[in-house]
This record gives structure tokens, sequence and C-alpha cells, in this order.
């Protein structure tokens, strides 16, 4: 066999081991949810469970605060994508459209705005958030969430908005149209792949975030499922069982956002990376 016929299954074998080293953890969250939890902390490792038990599916369904929670993270997560798109489709158009001094400027502080991780800026945001009486508050984890998702979707959407051809902007204008009406009318439909890349990072953001839901929210009444997974971890030990079994159900509607939306992401991501 030549060497060139070689290559592709060298390529093929390195990505299914990158593949697979990345999955591990998940395998390993599902194998451990469905070990008896006397076996979890076994000294030799059970690759598959034997036998396999939902007696952890129990436990995590039983929590009187699973329910409550899962509806909070949905509300938090529809409230993100919503303020995100809210707030990022103008900010994009007028740094993708407008000429204006600073706007690279701009571009770059983005930029830099997503370096800082979620940690630091949790201290200022629940000073600013329980003087705004925003603390406990569905609108205060929204807006705190929106602070990681809002400089990438300008980010995303600004290529692809000046990847859309000028001349129907101005085909719209001529036809009685103002700025708003192009923008609703003739830019918006035209970017929809970039519009649910970004909605559906944002939702994944906002689904899977858990500095800001504990540190801005104290009440459980409000607080995301992600941090329902800190009440199995105790001082004295933890319900690894009971805390793999939530982590795997709290991850299936990220996996069923990949699933369904999965050629519009890949797609918005790349829609401007070559311009028409």
């Amino acid at each position: 066999m030549t060497p060139g016929r070689r290559r592709p299954w060298l390529l093929t074998t390195t990505a299914a081991l990158i593949t697979a080293a990345f999955l591990l953890p998940v395998y390993w969250m599902v194998n451990t949810s469905l070990t008896e939890p006397d076996r979890i902390l076994a000294e030799t490792p059970q690759w598959v469970p034997a036998p396999v038990t939902t007696e952890n599916y129990s436990t995590a369904l039983a929590a009187e605060a699973l329910p409550q929670a899962l509806l909070n993270s949905v509300v938090i997560s529809c409230g993100v994508v919503a303020l995100t798109l809210l707030l990022g489709v103008p900010l994009a158009y007028a740094l993708a459209r407008i000429p204006m001094r600073g706007s690279g400027t701009m571009v770059l502080a983005l930029l830099i705005a997503q370096l800082p991780p979620s940690i630091v800026l949790a201290a200022p945001l629940f000073i600013l958030e329980r003087r705004a009486g925003l603390d406990d508050t569905y609108l205060g984890l929204i807006a705190a969430d929106t602070t990681l998702t809002l400089p990438f979707a300008v980010i995303v959407l600004r290529p692809v908005l000046r990847s859309v051809p000028r001349e129907l902007e101005e085909a719209a204008l001529v036809d009685g149209c103002g700025p708003a009406g192009v923008l609703l009318r003739v830019v918006l439909p035209v970017m929809v792949p970039g519009l649910v890349a970004v909605a559906g990072l944002a939702f994944l953001i906002g689904w899977g975030e858990f500095v800001f839901g504990l540190t801005l929210a104290t009440e459980p009444a409000v607080q995301p499922v992600t941090v329902l997974l800190n009440a199995f971890v105790g001082l004295h030990g933890s319900a690894w069982g009971a805390l793999m079994a939530t982590a795997t159900l709290i991850s299936i509607p990220v996996v069923c956002v990949f699933a369904i939306f999965q050629r519009f992401i890949v797609g918005g991501l790349t829609a401007g990376s070559v311009k028409n």
C-alpha cells in the first residue's frame, strides 16, 4: 500500500483517538450513573456497569428541588438567548456597517472581554446587582450570563454581516425601507445561520453556567440546575451516583441542541469566513 493511501487511515485513526479522549469523561459520567452506589468507589474500575441499575436516577429524580432548578435553567438560558440577540445584532450591525472612529478598538475590547474567567466578574457583578436590587432574580442571572455571551455574539455576527452584499440594503433603502426596516426585513433573513449559531451557543453557556448561579443567587427559587449538583457534594462525602445521574440528565438538552442545530451552528460560525 502506498503512503498516499495510508495517510487517510492515519488521519482517521488520529481523529478517532482524539474524539475518544474527549468523550471519555462523558462515558464515565454515564457509566457511573448506571453503577450501583456501593461499587462506584471500588478499587478496580468497572468500564461496563454490571449489573446496570437505575437507583442513582431514582435518587436524583426524588430531589424536590430538581423540577424547579430545571425550570430556572430553562428560563435563564432562554432569557440569555433573547438578550444576547437583542443587544448583539444591533451592535454587530453598527460595527460592520457604520463607519466610525474606534470601531477596531471596540472589537479588540470585545476580544479582551472574553479573557477573564467568570469568577473574576462574579464579585463586581454581585456588588452592582445588590445595589440595583437584581440579586436573587432571573433578570440578574440573565444579565450576568449575557456578559459572557455578548462579546462572542458580536465577534461572530460582525463578519457575517460584512459578508452580506451592500446592494441588498441599498435596494431596500431605495424602495422606502428605513434603517430598522432594512435590518429586520433584509439583513436578518440572510444571516439566519449566524443567528442560530449564536443562539445555540448562548443557550449552552447559559445552561452550563455555575459561578454566577452560585454567587448571585442564594435562593433555590431562582438557582439554575448546575447549582443543584453542588448539593450532592458533602463535607464528609459525596453522592457520586446521584451526582452523575443528575449531570447526565441535565446534559440531555445540550446534546439535543447540538444534534438539532449542528448544521446551523457550524455553518453560522464559518459564514463570514469567505466574503461573497
